[in-house]
């Protein structure tokens, strides 16, 4: 079965810096419903529309078409005694953005009383290289197409 619109498609893939540093080495398969969902790069999808499982390609992605440029504003620091007990580098938290709406913070750094977060995405402004090969392709369920992504095995669970 050929990659189109509403086909639920399983791949491997690992991620490098445009220099060759691996970031992830996608040790799971994951899935993903095609067809514009938003549940992978547009510039992913353009290159898999159409091929089969087998197919193997690796596509570049400019920081604008995977994480975005940094957003120097989503960088801040507050003070220590506003967190629960165990705040650790590498952590996450929920928070909300200059905007009101939910957005995700990553603790990069604890100096004394101070801690420094993060809003952008760990990856946001990095050129990246996915080397992606398809695992399987099928068509979607009815239910999966409704939801706008892949359930079951490598997908979403509900």
């Amino acid at each position: 079965m050929k990659i189109q619109k509403d086909t639920a498609v399983t791949i491997r893939y690992k991620v490098a810096e445009q220099n060759g540093m691996p970031l992830d080495e996608g040790r799971e398969p994951t899935s993903y419903l095609h067809g514009g969902y938003g549940n992978t790069f547009e510039k992913i999808e353009a290159a898999l529309e159409g091929q089969e499982a087998g197919f193997q390609t690796t596509v570049d992605l400019a920081p604008e078409e995977a994480f975005g440029l940094r957003n120097d504003s989503l960088v801040r620091t507050m003070p220590k005694s506003e967190f629960p007990p165990g705040v650790k580098v590498g952590g996450q938290l929920e928070g909300r953005g200059e905007d009101g709406q939910p957005q995700r913070f990553y603790v990069t750094k604890i100096k004394g009383p101070v801690v420094h977060l993060d809003g952008n995405h760990p990856l946001a402004g990095k050129a990246l290289r996915f080397t992606v090969k398809v695992v399987s392709v099928r068509a979607a369920s009815a239910e999966e197409i409704a939801h706008g992504h892949v359930h079951g095995d490598h997908g979403h669970h509900h």
